[in-house]
């Protein structure tokens, strides 16, 4: 009759085997734990060419327009992924006009762009350094001039407003994007606004840093207009 209640032996080396199998399972469980608190640094995502980076952030903007939004890298997982660490695929100079933030009308999220934003998304030599490190250093490899429709700063500028304090200092960096599109046909201020843009873009070419990015086909700079009334980024040709 066989004795179902008799206790378990365990021999020396089964009990050598019972203990390094848990202390096994406690250090896989402790690095599991490890991951979680703290993530792997983020994968990378400008290792894509100017061309692909370009084309990234209009189908981003596409997605906007079309109300199709998929809010990529915008959770908390994405926050920690990168808390450490920043490779942004493109870089925006835009205008500081609170009606189109840069991560929203292109559908980003954490990480995914090096944004300047000033008042006439104008090229100063602050935001001139800024970009060459968010091009150099952390290798965007499409940097963006956006400008908008109805801007405010192109518009004063026109106006020849007398302001106070430091911002005539914008107005004068616009001041030769307004006289060179006098004449054109069509509305002034959107001129004025898009041939400021192209000024600001070629401002930025001319830093040495972003031209030999630029030379190395590492980098690719062009202007944007933004259509505050549709969502559209429209691409502008430098005549």
């Amino acid at each position: 009759m066989k004795d179902n209640n008799r206790p378990v032996n365990l021999s020396r080396r089964n009990s050598i085997k019972f203990v390094a199998g848990a202390i096994g399972t406690g250090i896989l469980a402790a690095r599991v734990g490890a991951d979680v608190a703290a993530p792997a640094p983020a994968i990378a995502q400008n290792d894509m060419n100017p061309d692909a980076a370009l084309k990234s952030l209009m189908d981003g903007n596409k997605r906007f327009v079309d109300k199709k939004r998929t809010s990529p890298h915008q959770d908390f997982p994405r926050l920690t992924e990168i808390a450490k660490a920043q490779k942004p695929f493109a870089a925006i100079l835009g205008c500081a006009d609170s009606r189109f933030p840069s991560e929203i009308i292109f559908d980003q999220g954490f990480g995914d762009l090096f944004v300047c934003r000033v008042a006439g998304n104008v090229a100063t030599p602050e935001e001139i350094g800024s970009l060459e490190f968010g091009t150099l250093v952390l290798g965007a490899k499409v940097l963006v001039v956006v400008g908008h429709k109805r801007c405010g700063a192109v518009d004063a500028t026109i106006k020849g407003a007398q302001v106070p304090g430091q911002i005539g200092s914008l107005l004068e960096a616009i001041k030769p994007a307004v006289e060179s599109s006098k004449g054109q046909t069509g509305d002034h201020l959107e001129n004025a606004s898009k041939a400021n843009v192209l000024l600001q873009a070629k401002r930025l070419k001319a830093s040495p840093v972003i031209s030999k990015l630029i030379e190395e086909n590492k980098l690719k700079v062009v202007g944007g207009y933004y259509d505050l009334d549709t969502g559209v980024v429209s691409i502008i040709a430098d005549s």
